[in-house]
């Protein structure tokens, strides 16, 4: 039996959701929320004075308010004096990594306690500000330190990438969608029918958590319809299938060893064992990876997390994936081998129980645990961040694993430079042809195809990548699934459009 003052143990959980309605008098800023939820999580544990013995918080980055140090602020309000206070970079991945990288430092013996937070109130923010109303000036909400979020270009991006418009997570992810629909041999209106079976049993699983933001059921034929209230986006994704950042949510969880638990009284049902997890990073720079059908980083996870855990993927009781967009869930579930009827959720994704941006997964891990007490074995939960850049996936068991704490909290790298295709620019002289390896259009909020994004391979090989010009609907149908034909694949010719040189201009080349 491993040492139980180095076997790591989740003991007290507690999420919330705040002001649904978006009305200015119920608007609370996130520090103020992260303390309700660490109360919670102390309460679940039905220990008080085990709050004392927190000698780590570790903040999730906060997206809709900045902090200089939110851990520090949490730590007054609670009353605490941790030894060590982060706040980890924007990215879905940390929950799970922080999770893992808690559990290792118990295991190690450096850590005896951790408090980990996350928490947004972009609801709210945006109801202010759409009112006029300061929240720092005119609601009182932290300003020093704190105050509105800063904003950091190099975070839209590579270069390539901001040249090419692949600036926002709407554009990016429904390239590696279209391309993963042509590498599984379906048709666009079968990949859609999935991904919309998929998000209305998400919602279902979100109307019974009583923290998801929106808890209706929706039927797979409200959430593949396009119309008033679910426009197309960036095809073949309706707003359905995007994630929803406008929420006001936070979660805690309380990290200890099985020895101060059992020091404090900490009742033998509220343990739930940290077996561990794997991590993983691919190149930031979309354009720089070989395939637009894969994630290297999101297999290598699964694959080196159920390795460490001694598990085969069915052996898990309980699975909670990311699902900013579904192509994410789909990745998974054919890296499991699950069957495409599996639904990989026990919070309710991104869409419906709400996605507050990169504090999802540790929500996923306050179902996972009480899915864990109600009598299931062993559960994963799988975190992802970027543009499926950065991966993290956690076991959690019901009883300890036999090693103790199994993990692998450093991230390894999957970036390479086999396979990748070179970069450059269309040809200046004439329309080039190329075969389309994966694109998208966006729509206007008035329901008409905008704009396209392309990234395509010419005839000596080499990836071409660009955005048309806003309006130009020629080429933007050129690449359009309004037809419910295929488009990657197809023949095309690229041009440069405009004096400005920074569009492209694509027909079809027969």
């Amino acid at each position: 039996m491993p040492d139980e003052s180095r076997l790591p143990v989740l003991i007290g959980v507690g999420q919330l959701r705040n002001n649904p309605e978006r009305t200015h008098d119920a608007a609370r800023e996130p520090l103020e929320l992260a303390e309700e939820a660490a109360r919670r999580a102390v309460k679940d544990a039905g220990v008080d004075a085990l709050l004392n013995s927190v000698d780590t918080i570790t903040a999730v980055k906060t997206s809709s308010w900045a902090y200089d140090d939110l851990p520090s602020l949490l730590a007054g309000r609670l009353g605490i004096s941790p030894t060590r206070t982060s706040t980890t970079t924007v990215g879905g991945h940390w929950p799970a990594a922080i999770l893992d990288a808690a559990a290792a430092e118990i295991a190690a013996g450096a850590s005896r306690a951790a408090l980990l937070v996350g928490a947004e109130a972009q609801a709210s923010v945006s109801a202010l500000l759409k009112a006029g109303v300061d929240p720092g000036r005119d609601h009182g909400w932290t300003t020093a330190p704190g105050g509105p979020p800063a904003f950091d270009p190099d975070d839209l991006g590579s270069p390539a990438m901001q040249a090419a418009g692949l600036i926002m997570p709407t554009r990016v992810y429904p390239l590696f969608e279209n391309r993963l629909r042509h590498a599984l041999g379906q048709r666009p209106e079968e990949a859609t029918a999935w991904s919309a079976r998929l998000y209305a049993a998400f919602s279902e699983v979100a109307s019974g958590n009583p923290a998801a933001w929106t808890p209706t059921p929706r039927t797979a034929e409200e959430i593949a319809t396009v119309g008033p209230g679910n426009r197309m986006v960036c095809e073949p994704y309706p707003l359905a299938m995007n994630a929803m950042p406008h929420v006001d949510q936070a979660v805690a969880v309380l990290v200890t060893s099985v020895a101060l638990a059992r020091e404090h009284g900490v009742d033998e049902d509220r343990l739930v064992y940290v077996w561990g997890g794997a991590g993983a990073s691919d190149s930031p720079d979309v354009l720089s990876r070989p395939d637009f059908a894969r994630s290297a980083a999101l297999e290598s996870v699964l694959r080196r997390c159920l390795d460490r855990g001694g598990l085969d993927a069915t052996e898990l009781d309980v699975l909670d994936v990311y699902s900013c967009f579904p192509v994410v869930p789909k990745l998974v579930i054919r890296q499991l081998g699950l069957a495409d009827d599996v639904v990989p959720t026990v919070t309710g994704g991104h869409s419906s129980f709400g996605g507050p941006l990169s504090s999802y997964s540790l929500h996923a891990v306050v179902s996972v645990v009480e899915r864990l007490r109600e009598g299931a074995t062993v559960g994963l939960v799988h975190a992802n961040g970027g543009y499926l850049t950065d991966q993290h996936a956690v076991l959690l068991g019901r009883g300890p694993h036999a090693d103790g704490y199994v993990g692998e909290p450093e991230p390894v790298s999957t970036a390479t430079r086999e396979d990748v295709p070179a970069l450059r620019e269309p040809s200046d002289d004439a329309a080039e042809p190329a075969v389309v390896e994966t694109a998208t259009v966006e729509y206007g909020r008035d329901g008409t195809p905008s704009q396209a994004f392309l990234v395509a391979r010419a005839q000596d090989g080499a990836r071409l990548c660009g955005q048309t010009r806003p309006g130009d609907t020629a080429s933007a149908r050129v690449l359009s699934l309004a037809s419910g034909s295929e488009v990657v694949g197809r023949r095309v010719r690229i041009s440069r459009a405009g004096p400005d040189q920074g569009f492209l201009s694509v027909d079809t080349a027969d």
